[in-house]
């Protein structure tokens, strides 16, 4: 299998988000200027056993809406320029992971049609600086740039931190099975012969 990595940079009037993926491992170095946010991709990360540096400054004046939407743009810009072609990966991974009171299921299709369904109500609305709202808005910014299917559900649960971070962690560990080598390497699971 290739070196899967990409390094970005993207730059607007709201973010400038410098951002390095490595699919198969690697340093894990994040800060976005919101600690819970920072704490949730360093779980990602290493749940993935994914490499990654992620350097975003937000315009907080606002809130914190644009530093994670955008971060997700570029996580998924990343991911989708760290595999050029989808042959001799599973292509589809899951994942249950409880964390405490909560539960979370995540299934993914590394497909090239990107698609969210995400289902959860958190009991509270911030979890620190970060809104619980967001999550969901990270994962579709993630999945729309990433060119995934991805599906998000949070079972239950009583603590939005943990909810959270059991989404986080299972959408992880759904990435890094689906990534995961099929057969020869050279495989394409695909009837049409294409994704």
């Amino acid at each position: 299998m290739t070196d899967r990595y990409a390094s970005l940079h993207r730059q607007t009037r709201e973010t400038d988000v410098t951002l390095e993926l490595s699919l198969d491992g690697g340093e894990r170095k994040i800060s976005t200027g919101v600690g819970f946010f920072d704490h949730m991709l360093t779980a990602f990360a290493v749940h993935g056993q994914f490499g990654l540096n992620v350097k975003t400054i937000g315009d907080w004046e606002v809130d914190c809406h644009h530093t994670i939407e955008d971060t997700g743009i570029v996580l998924g810009q990343a991911f989708a320029a760290a595999l050029p072609t989808k042959r001799g990966i599973r292509r589809y991974g899951h994942a249950y992971i409880p964390m405490d009171e909560a539960l979370a299921f995540a299934a993914v299709d590394v497909s090239g049609r990107p698609f969210l369904v995400f289902q959860g109500d958190f009991p509270q609305e911030r979890v620190g600086d970060f809104d619980t709202c967001m999550a969901e808005e990270f994962f579709r910014a993630f999945a729309t740039n990433a060119g995934i299917t991805l599906h998000l559900r949070c079972e239950y649960g009583k603590n939005s931190h943990h909810m959270i971070e059991a989404l986080f962690k299972a959408a992880a560990h759904a990435l890094k099975d689906a990534l995961s080598q099929e057969g020869d390497g050279d495989v394409l699971l695909s009837s049409k012969g294409m994704l």
